[in-house]
C-alpha cells in the first residue's frame, strides 16, 4: 500500500484534523507541486495513485486512460480529499507528512504504505511542508532559496553563510573563535567552539548567537540526529566521548564514553546509529541512536579521519568510507560485518605539481551524492578532488582546487560540491557532472568543516 495512505483500520485517522485559521492551503500550489508527488515513482515503492485511487480511505480521482495528470475539476476533488489530512500551518501535526516519514525523523510509527522519506530535509517533504505552511506558487521559490552552505573558519572568529543559488556570501555568524563543526536542527545553527569548549547556538534567521552550551571537554566535529532532537559533539580531549545535546532544552544530557578522543561524529543515513571516529584510538565506534549506548567498536592500524556513508536501497547503511592518518586515500568498511574490505590510494600527485604537506592529513573530507552513484574525495596533499563511481569505486575524474582542501559538502541534488580550501581561504565550487571548477568563493581564515542545510 503506497505513500499517503492512512491506516485503513484506524478510524481516528479518518477524522478531519483541525485547521489553523491563520494559514490557508493554496489550490494552485497543490495542483502544480503536490499532485506530482502523488504520481511520482520512487525506487522500491509503489506510487501513491496506485493505491489511493482504489481501496484506501484517502481516495484520489482515478486518472483517465492516457491522461498524464488530473483535470482541474478532478484536482479540486483531490484537494478536498487531502485537506482533512493536513493541519494548516503545522507540518509536524499533519498526517499527510508524518505518516510516510521515517519514525527516526519524527514520523508516525506505522504506515501501511511504507516509509518514503528518511529525513525532513527530503525535497518532497519540504515541498509538502511549504504548502502546509501557506506557500503559494508565487512564494514557492523560498524553499530552495533557504538552502545554504555553512562554512566554519578554523582560524577565524566567524562562520560564513553561502547561497548555492548565487555562490555569494549572504550572511555571517560572528563572535565564535575557532569554530569547528556545524549542524542545523529545528531552525537553529549549532557550532562547536574550540576556544571556549562550548556548543554555540545561533538563530537560523538572525544568525545571532543565543546560547553557549558547556561541553565535557575540547570539541571537534558535530552531527545532528535525523529528527532534530539531538546534536552529537565529538570530544577530542582524552579520554574521549560523544556529548549528547538535547535541542529542546539546549543542555548537555549525557556524555557517551568512546575509546580514544573523538575527531568526527556522524549520523548514519537511516538515523539509527551515531558513528564516532578516533584518531588517537584508531577506532570507529557505532552508538545506537535510540539507547545512546555503544554497540560495536572496530580497530584500525591508523587513526580515523573523515568518513562518508553509502546507503542500501532501503536507506540502511551499506559501507563506510574512512580516511586514515598518513594515507592519501581511504578504507572501505562493510557496515554489516564491521570488516575492512578494501583500501584505496588516491592517484599520485601530477609531475611538476608541488605537494602541500602542512596543516593536516593527506586526504581529508569526503561525501556521497544523494543518488548513491558517486563518492567525492579530497586530497590535501594533491590540492585536488577525486570522483569515484559507486558501487564499483572506479575513478571517474579529478578537479584541481585551492590549497589544502579540508572538507566537502554537496547540494541535495548532487550537482555541486563545495570544497573548503584551508590554506587558500576560499571555497571551490565544483560541477560534478562536468567535473569542472565553477568558481572560488572567498571566506574566512583557514576554512575547514562545512555543511549543506535549509535555514528558516
Amino acid at each position: 500500500m503506497p505513500i499517503m495512505a492512512l491506516l485503513p483500520i484506524a478510524a481516528a485517522l479518518l477524522v478531519q484534523q483541525p485547521a489553523n485559521s491563520s494559514t490557508s492551503l493554496d489550490f494552485e500550489y497543490f495542483k502544480a507541486r503536490i499532485q506530482p508527488i502523488l504520481m511520482a515513482k520512487r525506487q522500491g515503492n509503489a506510487r501513491c495513485i496506485s493505491c489511493h485511487t482504489t481501496g484506501t480511505p484517502m481516495r484520489l480521482q482515478p486518472l483517465a486512460p492516457g491522461a498524464a495528470t488530473w483535470t482541474d475539476e478532478e484536482s479540486r476533488k483531490n484537494f478536498e480529499v487531502i485537506r482533512p489530512r493536513v493541519f494548516a500551518g503545522e507540518p509536524a501535526k499533519s498526517k499527510l507528512l508524518t505518516h510516510p516519514l521515517a519514525e527516526t525523523a519524527g514520523g508516525d510509527p506505522i504506515h501501511d504504505g511504507g516509509k518514503h522519506w528518511k529525513s525532513q530535509d527530503d525535497p518532497e517533504w519540504q515541498t509538502l511542508a511549504a504548502w502546509v505552511r501557506g506557500a503559494t506558487l508565487n512564494s514557492s521559490k523560498t524553499t530552495s532559496n533557504n538552502l545554504r552552505i555553512i562554512q566554519t573558519n578554523a582560524a577565524g572568529d566567524n562562520v560564513t553563510i553561502i547561497d548555492p543559488a548565487t555562490n555569494k556570501v549572504v550572511g555571517e555568524i560572528t563572535g565564535i573563535e575557532v569554530g569547528h563543526g556545524a549542524a542545523v536542527a529545528a531552525g537553529k545553527i549549532y557550532i562547536s567552539n574550540e576556544s571556549q569548549s562550548t556548543l554555540d547556538v545561533a538563530d537560523g534567521k538572525t544568525l545571532k548567537v543565543t546560547n553557549k552550551i558547556p561541553l565535557s571537554g575540547h570539541p571537534n566535529n558535530i552531527a545532528a540526529g535525523k529528527d532534530g532532537r539531538r546534536v552529537y559533539v565529538s570530544i577530542a580531549q582524552a579520554p574521549g566521548a560523544v556529548d549528547v545535546i538535547d535541542t529542546a532544552t539546549l543542555t548537555r544530557v549525557k556524555s557517551i564514553p568512546v575509546k580514544g578522543s573523538v575527531h568526527n561524529t556522524y549520523v548514519t543515513p537511516d538515523g539509527k546509529f551515531v558513528i564516532a571516529g578516533s584518531v588517537a584510538g584508531k577506532t570507529i565506534t557505532a552508538i545506537d541512536a535510540q539507547t545512546e549506548q555503544p554497540v560495536w567498536t572496530m580497530d584500525f592500524d591508523l587513526g580515523i579521519r573523515p568518513m562518508a556513508f553509502e546507503a542500501n536501497p532501503d536507506g540502511s547503511t551499506k559501507r563506510i568510507f574512512a580516511q586514515l592518518s598518513n594515507l592519501n586515500g581511504f578504507a572501505v568498511v562493510d557496515f554489516a560485518t564491521h570488516k575492512e574490505i578494501n583500501r584505496i590510494e588516491l592517484p599520485r600527485i601530477a609531475a611538476g605539481k608541488a605537494p602541500v604537506l602542512g596543516g593536516g592529513n593527506e586526504s581529508h573530507g569526503m561525501a556521497v551524492t544523494s543518488d548513491q552513484k558517486m563518492l567525492v574525495v579530497n586530497s590535501r596533499l594533491n590540492s585536488a578532488v577525486y570522483m569515484y563511481s559507486l558501487p564499483d569505486l572506479k575513478l571517474m575524474g579529478s578537479v584541481d582546487v585551492g590549497r589544502s582542501p579540508d572538507w566537502v559538502t554537496l547540494t541535495p541534488d548532487g550537482k555541486l560540491a563545495y570544497v573548503a580550501n584551508a590554506q587558500s581561504n576560499n571555497v571551490s565550487v565544483i560541477d560534478l557532472k562536468t567535473m569542472k571548477e565553477v568558481t572560488r568563493i572567498p571566506v574566512g581564515q583557514v576554512p575547514k568543516r562545512n555543511i549543506t542545510a535549509l535555514l528558516p
